[in-house]
């Protein structure tokens, strides 16, 4: 069985307006992983990712990569203890 893990995002750089959120939303679900993503008043945006450890750092290697028009220029990942909390990955607004 693959170890559950939580990871926690703040993603810093050109992301908002440019189609983010929808691209994070759409890997998450292809991948199967729950949780959510919204932007922050700040400029950045924030996510949280819940799934396998393997399919979760796939996520995050495609949140790295970023939107075909974002550009990621900083990323903060908190470990965070694992709760199966979601049914799904959402946008939130």
């Amino acid at each position: 069985m693959e170890s559950k893990v939580r990871k926690h995002l703040y993603i810093s750089g050109h992301v908002q307006g440019v189609g983010f959120r929808w691209y994070t939303n759409q890997q998450a679900n292809n991948l199967g992983i729950t949780g959510w993503v919204k932007n922050l008043n700040d400029g950045r945006v924030e996510a949280v990712l819940v799934g396998d450890k393997l399919k979760v750092n796939k996520m995050i290697d495609l949140i790295k990569q970023g939107s075909p028009l974002s550009e990621v220029e900083d990323l903060e990942i908190i470990d965070e203890e694992f709760q199966d909390e979601f049914s799904k990955f959402k946008v939130k607004y």
